[in-house]
Formats: C-alpha cells, sequence, structure tokens
C-alpha cells in the first residue's frame, strides 16, 4: 500500500501495528491494533518533511510478536532499503517490546541509511493522541543526512536515542523511554529540525537468519528473594538451549540456582546473566551464590544489555549456531559502554 509511488528519494514507513494504531474494539472496549499504515501516516494531520512510501507489514499489539516476526520487520527493512531511492526507514511498531525489535535490527542492521522506530503511548481515537507527532518526528529523522551512518535509532517525544541499551521506562508517560548507559543521540523539534551527535564506532553488523534457520528456545528466569530452581529447571525440562538469568543487583543470585545453572552449561545451555536493575554493568563479585559463583559456574555476563536485549542477543547467537565461546565475547563487546 502506498501513498505516493516515488521515483524520486523517499522515506519508507513500515507499519506493524501498536498503539499507534489502536482504537477501542466498541464503545468503552479495550484497545486493539486496527488502522492500516495509510490511516496512521494520514493522521499527522501535516505534510510531512519527506516524500513517503507506506508498506504495512502486519498489524499486531507488539506484546503478541515472537521472533520470527521481528525477523520479519528485518527482513521487510532490507527489502526497502534495496530501493536506492530510500533516505531511510521509520517502523511503527507497539511500545511493549520496541527495545527488542529495534535491537536485533541495530545487531543485523547493514546500511548506512537509518532506520528509526516509533510509536505512540496514547490510542489512534484518544483526545490527545502522540502518535502523530511521533511519527512527523521520525520520518524528518529519517530523511536527514545527519542520520546517515547513525545505525538504528529510536524516536519518541522529541528524544532520539540509540537502539542498543533503550528501554521503556514508563508505562504510561508520554515520555516513555530511555537510555541510562548508553545516552541519547540527539533530539528533534516539531518543525522537524533534526540535532544528532556524532556516530560512535559500530560494531559489524551479525548475519540475519533466513528462513530455514532453526528456532532454538531461549527463556527468562527471575532470581528474587526466596528464589529456587523451579523454573530454570522447566525450562530446561521444556528444551531451553539458552537461559537468560534476570538477576539481582550486579548479577546475582543463590547457591540452588547456582548449582542447576553449573549442571546446565555443563550439558550444553548457554545461560546469560542480566540484572533488574535499570543501570549499571553486571559486574561478577560476589560469592556464595553471587555473580562470582554464577560465573565459575559458566553463566556470561550481559555487561549493560538488561534481560529484554540480552535475550534477543542470545536468540540471534542461537540461530546462528555460534559457538559458547564466541557468545561470550559477543556478550562482552557488545555489552561494554561505546568509546
Amino acid at each position: 500500500m502506498t501513498v505516493i509511488d516515488s521515483v524520486g528519494p523517499h522515506v519508507v514507513l513500515l507499519a506493524t501495528g501498536g498503539t499507534i494504531s489502536s482504537r477501542a474494539s466498541k464503545a468503552g472496549g479495550a484497545a486493539v491494533a486496527s488502522d492500516s499504515g495509510e490511516q496512521v501516516f494520514a493522521s499527522m494531520g501535516v505534510p510531512a518533511s519527506h516524500p513517503v512510501r507506506v508498506v504495512d507489514v502486519f498489524r499486531k499489539g507488539s506484546y503478541l510478536l515472537t521472533l520470527d516476526d521481528m525477523i520479519a520487520i528485518c527482513a521487510s527493512i532490507r527489502q526497502a532499503l534495496a530501493d536506492p531511492q530510500v533516505l531511510g526507514v521509520v517502523v511503527t511498531h507497539g511500545t511493549d517490546t520496541m527495545e527488542e525489535t529495534a535491537y536485533l535490527v541495530d545487531l543485523t542492521h547493514d546500511d548506512h541509511r537509518p532506520v528509526v522506530f516509533t510509536g505512540a503511548q496514547e490510542a489512534a481515537d484518544s483526545p490527545k493522541p502522540d502518535g502523530p507527532a511521533n511519527l512527523s518526528h521520525a520520518i524528518a529523522v529519517a530523511g536527514s543526512p545527519q542520520s546517515r551512518g547513525k545505525g538504528v535509532l529510536l524516536a519518541f517525544a522529541g528524544t532520539i536515542f540509540p537502539a542498543a541499551g533503550v528501554r521503556k521506562s514508563h508505562t504510561t508517560r508520554l515520555d516513555a523511554f530511555d537510555n541510562p548507559d548508553f545516552g541519547i543521540a540527539g533530539s528533534v523539534s516539531d518543525a522537524g529540525d533534526v540535532r544528532l551527535r556524532a556516530a560512535r564506532a559500530g560494531l559489524a553488523p551479525l548475519p540475519l537468519p533466513g528462513p530455514g534457520t532453526g528456532s532454538p528456545r531461549v527463556d527468562l528466569v527471575a532470581a528474587y528473594p526466596g528464589a529456587d530452581s523451579t523454573l530454570l529447571l522447566a525450562s530446561l525440562q521444556a528444551g531451553a538451549a539458552g537461559v537468560v538469568l534476570q538477576g539481582t543487583g550486579t548479577g546475582n543470585a543463590n547457591r540452588a540456582l547456582c548449582r542447576d545453572v553449573a549442571d546446565a552449561t555443563a550439558a550444553g545451555v548457554v545461560v546469560v546473566t542480566s540484572t533488574r536493575v535499570e543501570a549499571g554493568a553486571v559486574v561478577p563479585r560476589y560469592g556464595d551464590g553471587g555473580g562470582a559463583d554464577l560465573r565459575a559456574a559458566g553463566a556470561i555476563a550481559s555487561g549493560l544489555l538488561r534481560p529484554s536485549q540480552s535475550l534477543v542477543l542470545l536468540s540471534l547467537l542461537l540461530r546462528l549456531d555460534t559457538p559458547t565461546s564466541r557468545i561470550a565475547e559477543t556478550f562482552a563487546r557488545r555489552g561494554a559502554r561505546p568509546d
């Protein structure tokens, strides 16, 4: 579906659903993704900064997405960028899992042209929807020459974030995202003025798995006061090839979890330790069931990557049949603070 059939420079808008496309299913009912990409684009009510071509990928709340859906978004981005006239790509997406999809795209993005994610906190039929302004901003960022070479970005409430490290930090506030460890990339005004900081040194992209690759199970298991290994063992029994352990503090657990993590890694399961804390690195420093014992048990520290993006990176690496030693090296690089 297209808004324009441009042979000149333009931005491609890939619509995937989310709150920006959602309306109440009935009077007073729950909101569901319903608007097409063209409807979302038309809701801006102001001229776009650049010509736009709209493509509907699918129409889902992002809480419904699977990793295969996210890979499909990556493939749609590559297809859009096959056209040399495309300045950049905007992806409208639900905020619940935007941090996961944006990070997967960032891990596999191999083009100097930008990909910009955006969405909304208020539904399309709310009295004051925020989606139109966010979309207008994202189009300005995607078409800006400043955005070239900056990789995958997230534009929300006037702030531009790098995809790595970004996370939803508030359930309802309009400025819903933050990136405490990797910082912000810049800003965009209502007039479409884009200001971006100098690009940091990037890492080489990882391959995008094709449709014939396997889909190894990766689970997220939380450590908490009084936790035992019931959930971890259930994950392993279900056939998990990888587990992200959401630790406490600097990435800690307890004796029981450490014991069973050691058994899991000895059996070939890859375990990555992240943390429930908002900011700061996973630092294996405590014994007696803490992070140092988890490292001794074979767990890999996630660095600055939180559980959501650790799960995406681990899932991708396992789909690519990456050896455990290489997985550890990749987390060390990508979980480090950029220079």
